[in-house]
């Protein structure tokens, strides 16, 4: 799987970045037809809340495209909770190819 990481307005340390490609390599357990990721990281500025993180993922399957966002203290923890996300998602795409055919 190609995994694109796009860091937007700061410089992404490399361990972070590997850190996130090897969650969305194990999603391959779940769909072997996986093509690619991009991934978004971003700082919100939201004042007193420190809830900044922002890691948004797009994921292209053939003939479908699963996307979710989700926020959190620290990047690892928004990249964890993005990833299930978009496990969930799918095994949900892949539940219904098995029973179309």
């Amino acid at each position: 799987m190609n995994v694109n990481v796009h860091s937007i307005h700061f410089d992404a340390d490399g361990k972070l970045v590997g850190f996130i490609q090897d969650k969305l390599n194990k999603l391959t357990q779940f769909h072997d037809n996986i093509l690619s990721a991009e991934v978004f990281l971003r700082l919100e500025h939201d004042g007193q809340n420190r809830e900044n993180k922002v890691v948004d993922i797009r994921l292209n399957v053939p003939g479908r495209e699963h996307f979710a966002k989700r926020t959190a203290k620290t990047f690892e923890e928004a990249a964890i909770s993005t990833v299930e996300a978009l496990r969930s998602q799918v095994e949900r795409t892949k539940e219904r190819l098995r029973e179309a055919s």
